[in-house]
């Protein structure tokens, strides 16, 4: 296993070690002693999956005092993945990695709390899976406007589909005053 450091601390790509023959391939997608020995230390405690079509995308999504840190992967397809650092004190605040996942690399993206998550799908369709490290909390949950100028990410679709939700999500600027109060 290949663990890669991105430009935000603690968000790393993971390439797993992959078996392949004429047969196919086998792979392990998480192994809790690997993945602890590589610094990937959480205890995951939920596996989310969701199936989307070209132009989707989702996000960006983060709980607010029940951080998730996540595991996340392709199983199908093609995505770009982004986190995007809303820790109130960080250095970082408001940027931004996005890496390419899909099926035929079969590398993850491993996200810590206190980034906020979204991802576009590429190809026809794409099958998502990730791990938490956290329950889902409906009362919980928040985000950030995919399209915030602040944050200026450069996603490689123009004109997604965005569920109404996400498409009335506050600015970052918004949420930093907020998580500044809830963090203190």
């Amino acid at each position: 296993m290949n663990v890669i450091p991105t430009s935000l601390e603690g968000v790393v790509i993971v390439e797993p070690d992959v078996f392949e023959d004429k047969r196919g391939f086998f792979m392990e997608t998480y192994h809790q002693q690997r993945y602890h020995k590589a610094g990937i230390s959480r205890v995951f405690v939920q596996d989310n999956m969701s199936f989307s079509v070209k132009g989707t995308l989702r996000g960006l999504h983060f709980q607010i005092t029940q951080p998730q840190a996540k595991l996340v992967q392709v199983i199908s397809g093609e995505i770009f993945d982004v986190a995007v650092d809303i820790r109130p004190d960080s250095a970082t605040f408001g940027r931004w990695v996005g890496v390419y996942l899909s099926s035929d690399t079969r590398r993850q993206l491993f996200i810590p709390e206190g980034f906020a998550h979204g991802f576009c799908v590429i190809s026809e369709t794409a099958l998502f899976m990730y791990k938490c490290s956290d329950f889902y909390a409906k009362d919980d949950e928040s985000g950030i406007l995919w399209s915030d100028p602040a944050i200026g990410i450069q996603w490689p679709i123009e004109n997604p589909m965005v569920s109404d939700k996400d498409a009335r999500l506050p600015h970052l600027s918004e949420i930093r005053a907020f998580r500044q109060e809830v963090t203190s």
